[in-house]
């Protein structure tokens, strides 16, 4: 019988410590597991030069004066961005690309915005039909839309109106927008919208109040998309606009070549015209277009 005495006088042996786990030893790595230096600054240097030269060579044909052959642009002159904007029309034609351009914008995004939220949150019998038809409408080009779109201007009297080029390139914009934005809606979660009707909001509210601020990545990168192509865009201009004062930048740019000789300076000074738009907006939009691109194409 073992007393209370014997007991507190007991000796108190400490438990077993757990056994720490034995890390594994790092695997030494191999020298053909890291590429060498010169292995990503040679292809990069060389994608760089092949990229940027012909962007040199055409300020070298818009800076320098005419006839001039050399390699700097020195003496520098602006005498081609003068003849091509004032005596070319290219004040004209740069207003009516902006008008396009903005007014595809627009209307292709409202567009797809409602066309993308019935495709992301409604479900209907012809759903899997419908995006099937988005979808094999991009792979139609847009040379076979010429004949029908220019009976139906002609039958609505709107050929040679700037009207007719904003619609023929929001049709042209709509699937692969409509595509893109449903996929973005998709990202947001259908609780939010459910929250805000328990506290009183109707679907437009709750859409207008809780999703569309978080659409704004996804509709920047559809505007701009739809923007660019819309100002770069030649076909639909040259076919449906006839009067000069109603042509685009891409149509005036093609005035600039005739069969007998190319004015390489004022064309080089239009083509700089035509493309400094466009880098300034994605410069501003490029991390909203990246991730508006890569969100909408997540989920589909």
């Amino acid at each position: 019988m073992i007393t209370k005495d014997a007991e507190i006088s007991a000796p108190v042996v400490p438990a077993p410590q757990a056994a720490e786990p034995q890390q594994r030893p790092r695997k030494a790595r191999r020298a053909w597991d890291e590429a060498p230096r010169w292995g990503i600054y040679l292809p990069l240097g060389s994608y760089l030069l092949f990229t940027l030269i012909p962007f040199y060579w055409i300020l070298l044909f818009a800076l320098r004066p005419a006839g001039s052959t050399s390699l700097v642009p020195w003496p520098m002159t602006f005498e081609h961005f003068e003849k091509v904007w004032t005596e070319r029309s290219f004040g004209t034609y740069f207003q009516n690309s902006v008008l396009i351009g903005v007014a595809t914008l627009v209307m292709t995004t409202v567009i797809a915005l409602a066309g993308g939220y019935a495709l992301a949150r409604f479900d209907f019998r012809v759903k899997r039909g419908f995006l099937l038809a988005l979808l094999c409408s991009q792979f139609v080009p847009g040379a076979l839309l010429l004949v029908p779109l220019f009976q139906i201007f002609a039958k609505l009297q709107m050929i040679n109106s700037l009207g007719s080029v904003v619609i023929a390139e929001t049709v042209f914009q709509l699937p692969l927008s409509m595509i893109l934005i449903s996929g973005f809606i998709r990202n947001v979660p259908y609780s939010l919208e459910e929250a805000a009707w328990v506290d009183g909001c109707n679907r437009f509210t709750a859409f207008r109040i809780v999703v569309l601020p978080l659409l704004r990545p996804g509709l920047i990168a559809v505007g701009s998309f739809a923007f660019v192509h819309a100002w770069n865009h030649f076909l639909f201009a040259l076919m449906f606009l006839s009067n000069q004062d109603k042509q685009t930048i891409p149509v005036g740019l093609n005035t600039l070549m005739s069969a007998d000789s190319v004015d390489l300076g004022a064309l080089a000074a239009g083509g700089i015209i035509a493309a400094v738009p466009v880098v300034v907006v994605f410069a501003f939009i490029q991390k909203w277009l990246i991730t508006g691109f890569s969100a909408g194409a997540v989920k589909g």
